[in-house]
């Protein structure tokens, strides 16, 4: 299935885990209980010690990944070995892929993505500006590329994310690093005002921690919703209180199905809201 495909009827749910958290067999089960429990796309992360976007949550699921022997060549193994249906994008940072391989530059990674299934890219610490030689190799391999839209981008930067984008933008929902929050934030629409031209998904991230949140996101004009540390907390629980992998999965699924639930009450919200 396409990224496109997969926003094509009900709101996408788009989860992330960090592949590898808190070991590699563990990390198979819980991706693919989210792929059971509903989601649409899954955001793989990468690990890379220095992941500047994440908050605390995510950077000690980086932390447990590296720790448990995650490296980018057991990446590439991790998703060739998952059984799911949704697409998979990776979500990593610009010094791996740049130094992947014999040949400096994206291609050689892109290559092997392209190999194992991968769908997508989200690179956070790629400026769009520089962006250029991997959307070429995304081109050439069928790729899509991902950017993070912030509350702060604007102007020219904003522009050169709408050339380079493909599959579905990820609109952050408010400044700072990634983190669940009890609230949704009121910097999302003014966002989603500003890509709503743009002909892509707009899935929303940063913050989503409920069904609630994210029926009122979709309300509000979303694709789709992106939701990480939720999820990550529930592994990290998982580890440190060395609970059975099969209760995480389950805890895991369920929640996607809390998620994706509140992502389609949102858009018959919204169809409501539009009728006269």
């Amino acid at each position: 299935m396409t990224l496109a495909a997969a926003f094509a009827d009900d709101p996408a749910f788009v989860p992330y885990l960090v592949a590898g958290d808190p070991t590699f067999d563990d990390s198979l089960a819980y991706v693919e209980a989210l792929d059971r429990g509903g989601a649409d796309v899954i955001e793989l992360g990468l690990p890379f010690s220095e992941p500047i976007a994440e908050g605390p949550t995510i950077q000690e699921g980086i932390v447990r990944a590296l720790d448990g022997g995650m490296t980018t060549e057991r990446y590439f193994e991790f998703v060739e070995a998952l059984s799911v249906e949704a697409p998979v994008v990776c979500m990593t940072y610009y010094n791996l892929i740049y130094q992947c391989g014999d040949e400096r530059g994206p291609r050689p990674f892109v290559e092997r993505a392209a190999a194992v299934g991968i769908a997508g890219l989200v690179v956070p610490d790629l400026p769009p500006e520089e962006a250029g030689p991997l959307r070429a190799a995304c081109d050439e391999f069928g790729l899509d590329l991902i950017f993070i839209v912030a509350p702060t981008t604007r102007g020219e930067r904003l522009e050169r994310m709408c050339e380079h984008v493909s599959g579905y933008v990820y609109v952050q929902a408010r400044l700072g690093t990634t983190g669940a929050r009890e609230d949704v934030s009121e910097q999302t629409d003014a966002s989603l005002a500003r890509v709503a031209d743009w002909d892509v998904p707009k899935a929303v991230g940063f913050g989503i921690k409920t069904g609630e949140h994210a029926e009122r996101i979709v309300a509000a004009g979303a694709d789709g919703i992106i939701v990480g540390s939720a999820l990550v907390d529930i592994v990290a629980e998982g580890a440190a209180e060395d609970h059975p992998r099969a209760d995480v999965a389950a805890r895991l699924a369920e929640k996607a199905e809390e998620l994706k639930g509140g992502a389609v009450a949102g858009a018959r919200r919204g169809t409501r809201a539009e009728q006269p």
